[in-house]
């Protein structure tokens, strides 16, 4: 009986020896977090997914259960982006007119808690900055790009693959872009006054202030803080 006992304590014990050292429930956001922690610190192109797996205490396969790629570590949140943007697309009364609610559900879904707000800046640093990840751009900023323009064409009453509705998404995809850089480069605001800023200035055909351009206060100084 004494051994029947033993036996399961240092089973245990032996599980728990093979277990030190692994975060206990490694998910996805800790990977994230390691991550971006070592991109910071050594470089996009010089951390190899090994170095993540090993830091979260996970196997490589393990990493790609989670990611397809190094470079999907960094768009994680753009795609939930995509999502929010969708969402409050659809739910936007067809009385306000189109680039408004465009504009409305862009910085809805742009605002940051400001403990968020240092990652969010890491995050779209390294995807301006690194060459690396221009490749893995485009079928992040293609989803983007549609939920706007799939909006703009049900608005128009037109094919989603018809000239205005793409005219419209790629323009809108660009101005944000804009904003998204302005606002990394000077750390001077938040993000949803360049973003409000960058579409009005769109939506009005880009107006200088006082010639009947619909922006508001806070879009003028957002736009007149991105040309300084």
């Amino acid at each position: 009986m004494g051994m029947a006992v033993a036996a399961p304590a240092a089973a245990r014990q032996a599980a728990a020896a093979a277990r030190r050292g692994r975060p206990r429930g490694t998910s996805r956001r800790q990977l994230e977090l390691i991550a971006l922690r070592l991109f910071t610190e050594q470089g996009f192109d010089e951390t190899p997914i090994e170095q993540i797996a090993a830091q979260a205490g996970v196997s490589r396969r393990t990493f790609f259960r989670y990611f397809g790629s190094k470079a999907d570590v960094l768009w994680g949140e753009f795609d939930a982006e995509v999502g929010a943007i969708r969402a409050a697309l659809a739910a936007v009364p067809p009385e306000v007119a189109m680039m408004d609610a465009i504009r409305q559900a862009v910085v809805a879904a742009n605002h940051y808690q400001a403990e968020d707000v240092p990652e969010l800046r890491t995050r779209m640093n390294l995807i301006i900055s690194v060459p690396a990840l221009h490749a893995s751009a485009t079928v992040h900023y293609d989803a983007w790009e549609r939920a706007v323009s799939d909006f703009a064409a049900a608005r128009l009453g037109q094919p989603a693959d018809s000239l205005y509705p793409l005219a419209i998404g790629r323009a809108t995809l660009a101005v944000c872009r804009a904003a998204y850089d302005r606002w990394v480069a000077r750390a001077d605001a938040d993000l949803t006054v360049y973003l409000d800023a960058a579409i009005t200035g769109l939506a009005a055909g880009f107006q200088p202030p006082g010639t009947g351009a619909p922006a508001t206060g806070a879009a003028l100084t957002g736009a007149r803080a991105s040309r300084t």
